[in-house]
């Protein structure tokens, strides 16, 4: 199954959020066990002051720890009895109304002070066994355990295990003297269960947090995928519409990031293709109007030749010569045109001085100007414009471009050539006189088959494939091209070629 962009970056969220989750719960379970266990072995290492205070009275009264040597049962039964006497404190203490007062102390013996029963000898029969499950509930009651030790001043264990790495610990001081000490092994893990259950609770708390994360997250991402896709969808509608040839076809815009440039990039394709294929449409149009007037002409004059209408003469036949060469010509344009659009032009590129090129196409055609009235003014002699260029090309876009000037100028008018230098470029300006044309026309004389007076006459008019065909041979060889308007009341066309030394300093 093809999985959709939506369903992948809903999934990818959703992927990236599960593992954010579970690492999070894992690490912060496993710091909050991590963190109770050091709060809880802090809080009895604060016990323990108050245990060594208990021993220290202990050894005070008896004078060694002989009687808890190895009798963890009366080892319990003194930190209990301390416990129970904490918190009678705690509760008898004053400004709690309705506890009754502690009982008054029994009276004094003579001999030695009275010791609470949990302090005489365990091996007093009259006593009865101090049962775990009797025993009351203090504040010490959480360190009571296999994990406390009582250590004598010789370092040895009287009571619980050896004193291991890591442990905590108390001096038990008699009169300003280190008698033994209390250590307390760390809690490695926590064996108390309602701690434990308190801890699984927070646990728990933790993963239902952390389900409730994960579904919204799942509901979001969902959503956020389908919000940020919506525009991808319209453009996916809008090309697939483009292609099937509806080139009037534009995406909407509704946002300024990168899916709304895509829309803008995407209608501006369709605006060029639906330019492209208008002028396409026109340039057949033209093409076969071309195609069509001289074979019309040239069938009717052999049709009336035919019938004996018309005489086959010089005359006749050179209307047809003339026809023929007409239409050849236009074939000839088109070719050219499709060979400088497939790049299938071949170009013989040499090094020529692009003023010595000028003056002598002008000199060519100085005749056609004195026989159509005009003056055609060559460039004043300059330095050596050296160009590396195709020889012939050159010389057709020169020769393009003059008869361009001679066929649009009004008898007495003039056409001035100019050359200079500009950044690097040489520069060719060629001027004529009236009439010129619109400032619409200018961008667009150029283009193929236009005419700025449809209505003119092919002789007159030519096939409007002359300027096409000079733009195409220039910018081939790394020059530009452009009209403008002539100070002499005509047209000015600007042509620019690198020149030699600059394209080799690069």
């Amino acid at each position: 199954m093809t999985l959709g962009i939506t369903k992948k970056i809903a999934l990818s969220i959703i992927g990236i959020v599960l593992v954010c989750l579970v690492t999070m719960v894992l690490v912060t379970a496993q710091n909050f066990q991590q963190g109770f266990i050091g709060y809880l072995n802090d809080v009895q290492a604060r016990q323990l002051v108050d245990l060594s205070g208990t021993l220290s009275g202990y050894y005070r009264h008896h004078g060694n720890f002989d009687r808890l040597r190895q009798n963890p049962r009366a080892f319990n039964r003194v930190l209990n009895q301390e416990g129970e006497q904490v918190d009678e404190s705690r509760r008898t203490r004053p400004g709690r109304p309705g506890r009754p007062p502690p009982p008054p102390p029994p009276p004094p013996q003579y001999g030695r002070p009275p010791l609470p029963p949990d302090l005489e000898s365990d091996d007093d029969p009259a006593r009865p066994p101090v049962s775990s499950r009797t025993q009351p509930e203090s504040q010490h009651a959480l360190i009571v355990g296999p994990r406390l030790s009582l250590i004598d001043i010789n370092d040895q264990p009287v009571v619980g295990p050896p004193r291991v790495p890591r442990s905590t610990s108390s001096d038990i001081l008699v009169d300003g003297r280190k008698v033994g000490m209390l250590v307390l092994a760390p809690m490695q893990k926590l064996a108390d269960a309602t701690a434990a259950d308190f801890v699984r609770a927070q646990f728990l708390q933790l993963f239902w947090m952390a389900s409730a994360m994960l579904l919204l997250s799942i509901l979001l991402a969902v959503w956020l995928a389908r919000h940020l896709l919506r525009p991808v969808d319209a453009v996916r509608e809008a090309t697939l519409r483009i292609a099937r040839g509806e080139l009037a076809t534009r995406v909407p815009i509704g946002q300024r990031d990168e899916l709304g440039a895509l829309a803008a990039h995407v209608n501006a394709m369709a605006q060029a293709l639906e330019h492209n294929e208008q002028k396409r449409r026109q340039v057949l149009a033209d093409v076969a109007h071309e195609l069509r007037t001289p074979l019309t002409v040239m069938r009717g004059e052999i049709e009336a030749l035919v019938d004996g209408i018309r005489a086959l003469d010089r005359t006749a036949m050179l209307s047809l010569h003339a026809e023929a060469l007409h239409l050849n010509k236009l074939v000839d344009d088109l070719y050219q045109l499709a060979l400088a659009d497939a790049g299938d032009l071949h170009y013989k590129r040499e090094c020529l001085d692009l003023v010595r090129l000028t003056g002598q196409v002008a000199q060519r055609y100085g005749g056609r100007a004195e026989a159509a009235g005009l003056v055609l003014i060559p460039a004043p002699p300059c330095a050596p414009l050296m160009v590396l260029v195709d020889a012939d090309r050159l010389t057709q876009v020169l020769g393009n471009l003059l008869e361009n000037s001679l066929r649009y100028t009004d008898a007495g008018g003039r056409i001035v050539l100019a050359l200079g230098r500009q950044a690097g470029h040489a520069v060719l300006t060629i001027d004529d006189s009236a009439p010129g044309v619109g400032e619409a026309d200018y961008p667009r004389l150029f283009d193929r088959l236009y005419r700025t007076d449809p209505a003119r006459s092919r002789v007159q008019g030519g096939i409007g494939l002359g300027l096409s065909i000079c733009q195409s041979l220039v910018v081939a060889q790394g020059g530009t091209i452009h009209a403008s308007g002539s100070a002499l009341g005509g047209v000015r066309v600007t042509l620019m070629l690198p020149l030699l030394e600059e394209r080799d300093a690069r």
